[in-house]
């Protein structure tokens, strides 16, 4: 595996690999804020089975935080992802820092302006510029013929989606199966901000959401179980839920 920190360092491979392959290797983008989990990991798989050429970045996008405490306690463990994606057999990893990735600042930023401004867009303005933003620069600079996000994020996921769709790009956006513990918490990095008590409760969340009940229902048997409620909302055959337990937010979708 070869890290790259610049974009011009990307540049010089893929003239490399493109004179050696005559340009028709496919290439598989898996975009992560690092602090990888089983969940990140089923995502290098399935983009190793369906490309040629796997790249995985890392990079904690600062635009897509609305708060300041909660970007500067993200977890990092890049020394240890690093060694998961090279047992993993991914051939790039890009991890730049902001300067590379924004040269000219947070002047130009991509926008939508109805799925962005609900369920999670609601507490958290501004969030999903930064998410679009960064991930259009992704798509522009590598250029891959596919790019795998989780269903876990699925409002993001799907406004991915509806941008790739709008600006006509080329790559094809897909999605993959939500990972959960076998307690049935969905797989995040920030469970690992929470305290084995938290561990123990944090479970209660996908219950509740898997439970059957309206979202009203939901909503009070959440705070029964000592969660702080962002939002229950049901979309699109899914019902959606934002919570808060020892001030770490976690989100979580079920099909209905």
């Amino acid at each position: 595996m070869k890290i790259l920190r610049t974009r011009s360092e990307w540049d010089a491979e893929r003239r490399c690999a493109e004179r050696l392959q005559d340009g028709s290797a496919s290439i598989g983008l898996v975009p992560t804020m690092g602090a990888l989990h089983e969940g990140h990991l089923s995502l290098v798989r399935r983009c190793k089975a369906e490309n040629a050429v796997t790249v995985v970045s890392i990079f904690v996008n600062p635009t897509q935080f609305n708060n300041q405490a909660d970007l500067e306690t993200y977890p990092s463990s890049f020394e240890r992802d690093c060694a998961l994606l090279e047992v993993a057999g991914v051939d790039y990893l890009f991890a730049p820092d902001y300067a590379e990735m924004y040269p000219g600042g947070y002047r130009y930023r991509i926008g939508e302006i109805e799925e962005s401004r609900v369920l999670c867009g609601v507490s958290r303005p501004g969030h999903f510029e930064g998410v679009l933003t960064v991930v259009l620069k992704l798509l522009s600079l590598f250029a891959p013929d596919r790019a795998y996000f989780g269903e876990k994020d699925y409002q993001q996921y799907s406004l991915i989606k509806g941008m790739a769709d709008a600006f006509f790009l080329k790559t094809e956006i897909v999605p993959c199966p939500l990972v959960r513990e076998a307690s049935g918490l969905a797989m995040s990095s920030r469970n690992r901000r929470l305290s084995p008590e938290g561990l123990k409760i944090a479970p209660l969340f996908y219950r509740a959401l898997a439970s059957g009940r309206s979202a009203a229902e939901t909503r009070r048997q959440l705070e029964a179980d000592g969660f702080s409620v962002d939002y229950i909302e049901e979309r699109s055959g899914r019902l959606f839920g934002a919570v808060f337990l020892e001030g770490v937010r976690l989100i979580d979708n079920v099909k209905r």
